[in-house]
């Protein structure tokens, strides 16, 4: 068998050895959305405002405009974080809980502020084409 057949061959017989335990299983769908959920507040707390705003859910596009104005929601939301609790520092995955059928997701991160304080956030999730987006 040529190098490239071995490849294929392999790659289509791979979810027959997850069954049989001998090799990965899928990753489970509450930890992905909590992962994206997590990396897109990480977005904003490194300043990347666009990026937060890209990891929203839309089913259609959107005008530049509006999303000029949602990246300067964002920078403002930061900015009343600052003012408030001292900015937030870091973001933390509490839960995630996924509904497959749906394929949506909750996500539970906490903030923790920059003046010790903590708060429990829920975060919608939604996915769409095997990306999980803020919803």
């Amino acid at each position: 068998m040529t190098g490239i057949r071995k490849i294929w061959f392999a790659l289509l017989t791979f979810p027959f050895w997850g069954g049989l335990g001998w090799g990965c299983s899928r990753p489970d769908p509450a930890s992905v959305a909590a992962q994206a959920a997590k990396q897109y507040y990480d977005y904003l707390l490194e300043g990347k405002y666009d990026a937060y705003v890209d990891g929203q859910y839309r089913p259609d596009s959107i005008p530049e405009s509006y999303r000029a104005q949602l990246i300067m929601n964002a920078k403002m939301f930061m900015g009343q974080q600052q003012r408030e609790h001292r900015g937030i520092k870091e973001t933390r995955i509490v839960n995630a809980v996924a509904d497959t059928a749906r394929h949506e997701a909750n996500v539970f991160l906490v903030f923790c502020y920059g003046d010790s304080t903590t708060e429990e956030v829920c975060v919608p999730m939604v996915e769409q084409n095997g990306l999980w987006q803020l919803r």
